[in-house]
């Protein structure tokens, strides 16, 4: 059964943008936000047709359209805008005639070249910084329970800051950088604790507890300020 990749549906509380999905692991239909792009993704089992997204999407109208409502606003890389970097605002500056590529200086992120690249640019910069980051922070932390990862990746996740793969791989949200240090220092203790322990049981969060001192803080911190950092960008 085909399906639209994406339409508009009104909803009580406005119209919302849907995207649909099919998946054949899918055994019931589900929806979630995806706070990145401010829309409501639908995805159905192989066989479900489109009136059944519509209809769990209709039970659900007001829990979705407040979900929707309470998203911050989005925030993207243009000249100007004020992104955080290790959780302290920074300004987007465009310097056309510099050459270095970007860098941050003072309280601004300074990014060269033409402006059809500023975005690219400052989203390079942004992976680099959050990889070399998360390397020391891992590797630290890995040495302490004398863990070696299999890899360290930096990508753009949408539903978790980090995980840890059965052969040892990590990888990390590049949007971690924008957070606070001790959100990140948070985020690598628990994915390095799953190379000792691939599940959430009490004695992988013992092993956190020992990794970081800012479990309680960075939860609570990415609990209520998180999706800001999905929205930027």
């Amino acid at each position: 059964m085909e399906i639209p990749h994406a339409e508009t549906i009104p909803l009580p509380g406005g119209s919302a943008r849907i995207e649909w999905r099919r998946s054949r692991r899918a055994r019931r239909v589900s929806l979630r936000i995806d706070p990145c792009g401010g829309v409501v993704v639908v995805t159905l089992p192989m066989r479900a047709a489109r009136h059944a997204g519509v209809a769990l999407l209709m039970s659900n109208a007001e829990w979705v359209s407040d979900r929707l409502a309470r998203l911050p606003d989005a925030v993207p890389f243009v000249d100007g805008a004020i992104i955080p970097i290790n959780g302290r605002p920074h300004r987007i500056r465009h310097m056309p005639g510099a050459r270095r590529g970007a860098w941050v200086e003072t309280d601004e992120l300074r990014v060269s070249g033409a402006p059809e690249f500023l975005r690219r640019r400052v989203l390079d910069f942004l992976r680099r910084e959050a990889h070399r980051r998360l390397v020391v922070l891992v590797a630290e932390k890995a040495a302490r329970i004398e863990a070696v990862p299999r890899r360290l990746s930096v990508k753009d996740t949408r539903s978790r800051w980090g995980s840890c793969a059965s052969d040892g791989s990590l990888a990390f949200s590049w949007r971690l950088v924008m957070a606070p240090d001790f959100v990140q220092d948070y985020v690598a203790a628990h994915e390095v604790a799953h190379l000792r322990h691939m599940n959430h049981g009490k004695r992988f969060w013992a092993l956190v507890e020992r990794l970081t001192p800012h479990t309680e803080a960075a939860i609570a911190w990415l609990h209520e300020d998180g999706s800001r950092l999905l929205r930027t960008g």
